[in-house]
């Protein structure tokens, strides 16, 4: 049986992957503030703790790592300098720090067993493209987990340790709704070729093809889910 954690599973494109991921012969562990397994990634201590029980959960083994979980919160340039700089740390340790820590537990798991593993990222066409001036720290948290993720990939690839990245742009989820709202809608609709936002479930199905069926030689790949809007 494939044992997968999925953080951030409870809503919006989470909760999408883990219907995708949730198949015959496949353990799904879930971490959330709804449902799953609940670890605040804020506190230094909640990847470790989240790691550890789903670890117990899995029997001892966990096959595939999706980092999903993550924070998109504004942050305006003139508020208070010491709020702006804590509101970067916060962004930074829940969307990249929490992933990174994840990511290390997940490559000695599978480098003391002795055995490969996956791991998916979910970033972000911002971590290319950038994003408003009201995040900063979300752009370059998402750019981050881009970089680490190549860098997993290329440094445990011969160990059959396998990383791979997902960079959706808007999605509709209700974080999405709000932020399409906020901009204008269609003017911003315009901006995507496709003339839509992605659906939670086109970004899942890229997440469950990279979890199970990705040949090997793609890892290190970032695959685009952006309607055009941002094209490499």
């Amino acid at each position: 049986m494939t044992s997968i954690l999925l953080t951030g599973s409870s809503r919006g494109i989470g909760a999408a992957i883990a219907a995708a991921l949730s198949q015959g012969g496949v353990r799904l562990i879930g971490h959330g503030t709804k449902s799953g397994i609940p670890a605040d990634f804020a506190d230094p201590a909640g990847p470790r703790q989240l790691w550890a029980r789903a670890l117990d959960e899995a029997g001892g083994a966990i096959d595939v790592l999706v980092n999903n979980a993550g924070v998109f919160e504004a942050n305006s340039l003139d508020r208070d300098g010491d709020e702006w700089v804590a509101d970067w740390e916060r962004t930074m340790r829940v969307n990249l720090t929490a992933s990174a820590e994840l990511c290390r537990l997940a490559v000695l798991h599978w480098r003391g067993r002795g055995v490969g593993g996956r791991i998916v990222n979910v970033a972000s066409r911002a971590a290319y493209r950038g994003d408003s001036p009201q995040h900063w720290h979300y752009a370059a948290s998402k750019a981050g987990m881009v970089a680490m993720t190549k860098t997993i990939a290329r440094g445990y690839a011969a160990e059959g340790i396998l990383a791979f990245a997902i960079c959706p742009g808007f999605t509709m989820t209700g974080m999405a709704e709000d932020y399409l709202a906020s901009r204008g809608g269609d003017k911003l609709l315009a901006d995507i070729p496709l003339g839509r936002v992605a659906t939670p479930e086109e970004v899942a199905e890229v997440a469950r093809f990279l979890a199970f069926d990705a040949p090997p030689s793609m890892t290190g790949a970032v695959i685009d889910v952006n309607g055009a809007s941002y094209v490499r």
